[in-house]
């Protein structure tokens, strides 16, 4: 037996996992979630809401908020810190840890990436647990398989940080709109003209009549789903409550690839497959 390796597959005690409760409450946590959450010796929420944290206090007694570190003006990414800080700490302490974050805890999420990297690091047991996201309930709600047309997905500042490519023959789904243009990290609203200066950039790709979506998950099973259809030029007039969800349809159909599809004919006449192309509607 090679010692140095059994050495290296030692864990410390002390654990940590991350999981995902889901977007609709009471609906979308999995066994294996639930398992981590009744199990651990504490549980960290970084939940918005008291009535989903009462509602974990039903699977274990020990749960301790993750929100009070927020405060109006501080850096958000002070806050992500300062949880990855108290996190671990109880995982150093030998305890069983479970941190639970709404949706997928991997998406959108800097602090549940960060934790389990670094307790990794240290030599302790570490997973994240998938959850349903809001993207997945968007599909859903929406009707888009992004199999079909392909659905390209952007942190909506990105638009304005960077010179993103957008695929507009495909879906475009830009995420976080309750912080676009935020460059502190302390704000947790948009002002009409950070609106504004996103659709003049993407009046770049799309006509300012085109038919965009707002769209919000249900978190409660008694809610209804949020889907506001408009033109374009009507997004910075909206209504938000910063959980929303900006989805571009495709602006034209796609293009075909004339050169690609000759050197296919080429292999299908030596391997002797069909010509069929899949469905794309």
């Amino acid at each position: 037996m090679n010692t140095s390796s059994a050495a290296s597959e030692t864990k410390r005690p002390g654990s940590i996992a991350c999981v995902g409760m889901g977007i609709t409450l009471g609906s979308h946590l999995t066994p294996i979630s639930r398992n981590h959450i009744e199990t651990a010796d504490v549980v960290f929420a970084a939940l918005a809401d008291k009535v989903t944290e009462l509602w974990l206090g039903r699977m274990n007694a020990n749960i301790r908020s993750l929100q009070p570190y927020y405060k109006p003006g501080k850096s958000r990414m002070k806050t992500y810190r300062e949880w990855v800080e108290v996190m671990i700490a109880e995982v150093r302490e030998g305890k069983r840890v479970c941190a639970v974050f709404y949706g997928h805890p991997g998406i959108f999420a800097w602090s549940p990436h960060k934790v389990v990297a670094l307790a990794r690091a240290e030599g302790y047991q570490a997973v994240m647990e998938p959850g349903v996201s809001a993207e997945d309930c968007l599909y859903a709600d929406l009707g888009i398989d992004p199999g079909s047309l392909g659905c390209q997905h952007v942190e909506a500042s990105q638009m304005l940080f960077y010179e993103r490519v957008l695929d507009t023959t495909g879906h475009v789904v830009l995420w976080q709109l309750g912080v676009l243009g935020d460059r502190s990290l302390g704000r947790f609203t948009t002002p009409r003209p950070y609106r504004e200066l996103l659709v003049e950039r993407l009046c770049k790709d799309y006509s300012p009549d085109h038919e965009v979506i707002l769209y919000r998950a249900a978190t409660l099973a008694l809610e209804k789903t949020f889907i506001q259809r408009m033109p374009l030029r009507d997004f910075p007039d909206a209504t938000l409550t910063g959980q929303e969800t900006l989805v571009l349809p495709p602006a034209g159909p796609l293009k075909r690839n004339g050169v690609m599809r000759a050197r296919l004919d080429e292999l299908d006449a030596i391997h002797g497959t069909g010509a069929e192309l899949p469905a794309t509607t």
